[in-house]
């Protein structure tokens, strides 16, 4: 029987879609129908299982799953003797302490002896325990904003990514506790066949991950003002440089780090580049 890479997703919500997103980006065709907790991809040996996010930390544990796509702050709560293979740059979150708007909040020191509503309560304990806050705890599976309004709780732990969910709930952001993004977690059950398909699949996020923080940028240069512009650009290794059908012009062919990019064009165009054109790049291979 061929071996198969068994990962676990969450079964619904935004890091479902932006898993299944970057399995496609990685060429990878999962066969699902609707309400489907189990699937098959078609041109990759993988399986995979749609799980509540809060459970996939036990199922990595037991070896039920080799894999998973998981929130790191779901790792932080649930799984911190789990490993990650990858960090994978979506999904990214904030999971905050917050507090009614009305609150007088000053420092970490205004929650001693407070009441906290969350369910992150591991979490919540290893942030004010290491700051001396005493504390009392309200476990709450699901909205928990509500909380406060209803007299639960004085403050509530929860993730926060917009804001707009405290501010609809009249409440405000006191302490960021950590910062979350989706990463690849593995089990220490995870077997040697597994492990090779795991680094063939590790290999496609890579050159995923790098294409999407790049830009393949093309440009028109004087040939006299060369030096200048290639100087600006943080390329791979060096440019491309073609010459034009107009003499003493080149064109100059380059990839940009997204986070640089506009710095890097804005150089550019002083320094005489003319005709730039940008485009995404769907994969890159180093």
């Amino acid at each position: 029987m061929q071996t198969k890479l068994r990962i676990a997703i969450q079964k619904s919500g935004r890091l479902n879609q932006d898993s299944i997103e970057i399995l496609k980006d990685c060429g990878i065709s999962i066969d699902n129908g609707k309400d489907q907790l189990k699937a098959q991809a078609s041109n990759f040996p993988m399986e995979v299982m749609f799980l509540r996010n809060g459970d996939i930390p036990q199922y990595l544990r037991d070896g039920v799953v080799d894999i998973a796509i998981i929130g790191e702050n779901v790792l932080i709560e649930k799984g911190e003797d789990i490993s990650i293979a990858e960090r994978l740059n979506f999904s990214k979150c904030k999971v905050s302490l917050a507090v009614p708007k009305e609150a007088t909040y000053n420092s970490i020191k205004d929650l001693d002896g407070k009441r906290i509503a969350t369910s992150y309560p591991n979490t919540v304990h290893q942030y004010l325990a290491d700051k001396g806050i005493k504390y009392e705890i309200h476990q709450i599976s699901g909205s928990v904003e509500i909380a406060p309004n209803i007299g639960l709780a004085d403050a509530i732990c929860d993730i926060v990514s917009s804001g707009s969910t405290l501010f609809k709930n009249n409440l405000k952001e006191a302490e960021v506790m950590l910062t979350s993004e989706a990463v690849l977690a593995v089990s220490s059950s995870i077997s040697n066949e597994a492990k090779e398909l795991l680094a063939k699949l590790q290999f496609r996020i890579q050159a995923v991950l790098k294409a999407r923080n790049s830009k393949y940028v093309l440009l028109n240069a004087p040939n006299d003002k060369l030096d200048k512009i290639i100087a600006i650009l943080p390329g791979m290794r060096s440019p491309t440089i073609l010459p034009l059908a107009e003499e003493g012009w080149s064109s100059v062919h380059t990839v940009i780090q997204k986070h640089k990019f506009w710095e890097v064009i804005d150089e550019l165009k002083i320094a005489g580049a003319e005709g730039i054109l940008v485009c995404p790049i769907e994969k890159m291979v180093l």
